[in-house]
């Protein structure tokens, strides 16, 4: 089903799961004048009720007039009782869906003709000489558009929808990461353990993560523990994530910056610098380990890079939002961070070495596990910016149908992680010019790099026919405004395509 938004942040659909009176045809309603506390309670007490039974469900129901209700269940009616003769009360209907299914009989785009308008297009200048592209209804699983869909391309940001699939099927989609804090290795001094949850906020609630755990609930389960010994130093173990913090082919301006932070399995608020701020910093382990020394009351602890003597003493663990909603937002706002610590997730769930290195082949196997052809994937990285990685359209495509037509329902949240053109995430001011492509519209995560620019998601046409695409332009000259306007002309050529 496909939800319709209306502006940034609401839904023009919305249930209020209301109920309705109704009397026999012909009966009198009387109206109780002030004071009539009783009658007044009874109505509500019904109203209340009845908008409970419509919002479950469970089917339209009659409140009788007084003359025929049991005289136990229903308050008296007052002496002072003005009747209205002529009132005739509304009947109760089913209750109607909020999200309407798409049709199944919408008609379908032909090739030739969803071709035809859009080859014009994939040759603008902006997206240079090399786009790769595929299209496919999803309902019947035909290919209406390939254009060297088979030959790796550089998939910047959309590679993160491999790693949400990989995160997806190999942990689950409730599956949680922990942080822990064990006993230090010297009366006073704590230890705060990464599990690989960079989410972990020092405000309550998160300003960038819906659902996090915090840094205030972990210190006081600590502060409780500890039974009143203060605190005088905190040590980051960050060893769980292993090699290099950054990954070959990232540039030297990458980490820090506002888009990524060197990879370390302890971190807070997605590594910023700042809550709800973008900059992202050099140091996230050690800036953890001043949060939770700000939180157990000691600010002027020293905080140092070590390792959890073994055997220590637990004293409070916190778990991270479920696996689905770190791949939504790590999907919607194309969180780089986010994306790299679940690819390592997946390593270590099978075995392997949490670094890019163990992390890249973990995903890799994983997608293929899941069932798909991973003939021309090469992965450095979980989150796609390196320029190194390769991916065919043809496999974004392949990921995203599945998840649309049901084949993997466990992969649901690669779709509801999905950036809504002109609505949500990297595509919150994109894609939404045209009437076509008004929020809800087009659903597609993005990728850009220097030379690079990428749309692969979901798109529902005029005819109300759901297409899956992705489109791989990795040859640009440059200038990323012009490629990702010439990406969302194609986005938004298909959404008004009654071809």
């Amino acid at each position: 089903m496909w939800p319709t938004p209306g502006g940034r942040g609401t839904s023009r659909v919305r249930n209020y799961g209301g109920g309705a009176i109704a009397s026999a045809p012909g009966s009198t309603v009387t109206v109780t004048a002030r004071p009539r506390p009783r009658w007044r309670k009874r109505l509500w007490q019904v109203l209340v009720a009845l908008c409970v039974v419509a919002a479950l469900g469970a089917g339209a129901f009659l409140l009788a007039t007084h003359e025929d209700a049991d005289p136990d269940s229903v308050a008296a009616v007052p002496s002072d009782a003005v009747a209205v003769p002529d009132a005739v009360l509304p009947e109760l209907s089913d209750p109607a869906p909020v999200l309407a299914a798409l049709s199944t009989d919408a008609p379908a785009p032909t090739a030739a003709g969803l071709q035809a308008v859009l080859a014009p297009l994939l040759a603008a200048p902006a997206l240079g000489s090399g786009a790769s592209a595929e299209v496919v209804d999803v309902a019947t699983g035909a290919t209406l558009l390939d254009t060297d869909a088979d030959d790796p391309g550089t998939p910047a940001s959309t590679a993160k929808l491999l790693t949400g699939l990989a995160a997806l099927t190999t942990l689950g989609p409730g599956a949680t990461i922990p942080t822990s804090v064990v006993a230090g290795a010297v009366p006073g001094e704590v230890v705060l353990v990464g599990g690989g949850d960079p989410t972990l906020s020092t405000t309550s609630p998160s300003s960038s993560y819906p659902g996090a755990a915090t840094v205030a609930d972990l210190a006081a389960q600590v502060q409780a523990a500890l039974g009143g010994t203060a605190v005088t130093s905190v040590v980051v173990d960050n060893s769980l994530f292993t090699g290099p913090l950054t990954a070959p082919g990232w540039g030297s301006e990458d980490a820090p910056s506002t888009y990524a932070a060197p990879v370390t399995a302890t971190a807070v608020d997605g590594a910023r610098v700042d809550p709800g701020q973008s900059q992202r910093s050099g140091q996230p382990g050690t800036d953890a380990g001043t949060a939770l020394a700000a939180a157990l009351g000691a600010p002027g602890a020293a905080v140092t890079l070590g390792t959890a003597p073994a055997g220590a003493a637990v004293l409070g663990t916190v778990r991270s939002a479920p696996v689905e909603r770190l791949v939504e937002q790590a999907l919607t706002a194309s969180d780089n961070l986010l994306a790299e610590t679940l690819a390592r997730q997946v390593a270590l769930a099978t075995g392997g070495e949490a670094s890019f290195t163990g992390a890249a082949a973990a995903v890799t196997a994983a997608v293929g596990a899941a069932g798909f052809d991973t003939s021309g994937l090469t992965l450095t990285d979980g989150s796609g910016l390196s320029g190194t990685d390769r991916v065919p359209a043809r496999l974004l495509v392949d990921v995203l149908e599945a998840a649309a037509d049901g084949t993997l329902p466990v992969a649901g949240a690669l779709l509801s992680g999905l950036p809504i053109a002109g609505y949500t995430g990297t595509l919150a001011d994109r894609g939404d010019a045209d009437p076509a492509t008004a929020p809800g519209t087009v659903r597609a995560k993005t990728g850009t790099l220097a030379t690079t620019s990428a749309l692969a998601g979901l798109v529902v046409t005029e005819d109300g026919r759901l297409l899956a695409f992705a489109l791989l332009a990795d040859g640009t000259p440059g200038n990323v405004v012009a490629a990702e306007a010439a990406l969302d002309a194609v986005a938004a050529a298909m959404a008004s395509c009654g071809c």
